[in-house]
């Protein structure tokens, strides 16, 4: 049943974490402009696909923060790509630093995960990273998906956040079939992203569940209710990576008993990867990003 409640919310959740491009990256290829040719259209899809390409592929390049928040309180990790895949070590809980005590605990964690790390067979190496690299493989499949799961049309333009964007409205295709599991929701969500006009990249994109969504061999089914937000942000002058994900999600498990759940991420001090383990000792000042709260 954990399980379940899992997989429903794991559309946005997991591919936050992973520090991979977020769920709704493939929707910026479809954008249209003013002008509504085929030219025109094609040109955005082709600009917007090398963007969004670009931040998948250096997504594992980069070290950064990541603020948990849920019913229970907040946790904030530093998370740093350890020989080939992350490894998040705990530096705050609700906003306050651990303790000397905890702090040398989580301390001596990382040395032993990377004292592990360093010394694992080429064989255990190979298998860990295959299983990240397959988390992202799966994630990407599923981007894959929103290029046909969704129509996708042009409300005009506006500033937004600093930025001068497209807003576009994409509501579901009538004729798609998921090919997996994985897609089936996607048949019962509409979402509208903000895209940057500069970059093509989006700066927020928010999805909503509007009528039951079935997943076939784990009787569940996702309920209107389920909603995602997700933003992204510079980390480079060409790069962008997730700095906001909200997740509300409503289901049955069982198609009987109901079952909700809420979160609320931060993603902040992004670098190159490497970079945070010389830098530990200044977590304190590094555990929410500046001049931002949720």
């Amino acid at each position: 049943m954990e399980g379940t409640f899992h997989f429903v919310s794991r559309l946005g959740v997991r591919i936050c974490r992973r520090g991979c491009a977020n769920l709704f990256v493939a929707i910026g290829s479809l954008l249209c402009s003013h002008s509504l040719t085929a030219q025109d259209a094609a040109a955005i899809m082709q600009r917007s696909s090398e963007a969004n390409e670009r931040d998948w592929a250096a997504a594992p390049q980069f070290d950064s923060y990541e603020r948990n928040r849920d019913k229970n309180g907040d946790r904030t990790y530093a998370v740093t790509m350890l020989f080939g895949s992350p490894y998040r070590r705990l530096v705050a809980v609700n906003g306050r630093p651990l303790d000397a005590k905890r702090q040398k605990e989580e301390e001596e964690k990382y040395e032993h995960a990377v004292d592990e790390r360093r010394e694992e067979s080429p064989e255990k190496k190979s298998r860990r990273i295959a299983r990240y690299e397959a988390e992202r493989k799966r994630d990407h499949e599923l981007l894959e998906q929103l290029t046909k799961a969704f129509d996708f049309r042009l409300l005009g333009t506006q500033p937004f956040d600093g930025y001068r964007v497209y807003v576009v409205k994409a509501s579901p295709r009538r004729d798609y079939k998921p090919p997996d599991r994985d897609s089936e929701v996607l048949a019962g969500m509409e979402g509208t992203l903000w895209i940057d006009q500069e970059t093509y990249q989006w700066v927020k994109v928010e999805a909503h569940v509007t009528h039951p969504v079935r997943i076939e061999g784990l009787l569940a089914e996702v309920e209107p209710g389920t909603r995602f937000e997700l933003e992204k942000r510079p980390a480079t002058s060409d790069i962008w990576l997730p700095s906001h994900f909200s997740m509300r999600s409503d289901a049955r498990i069982m198609l009987l008993v109901p079952r909700k759940g809420q979160e609320d991420d931060l993603y902040f001090n992004y670098r190159k990867a490497g970079s945070l383990e010389g830098d530990r000792g200044n977590d304190e000042a590094r555990q929410r990003p500046a001049g931002r709260d949720h």
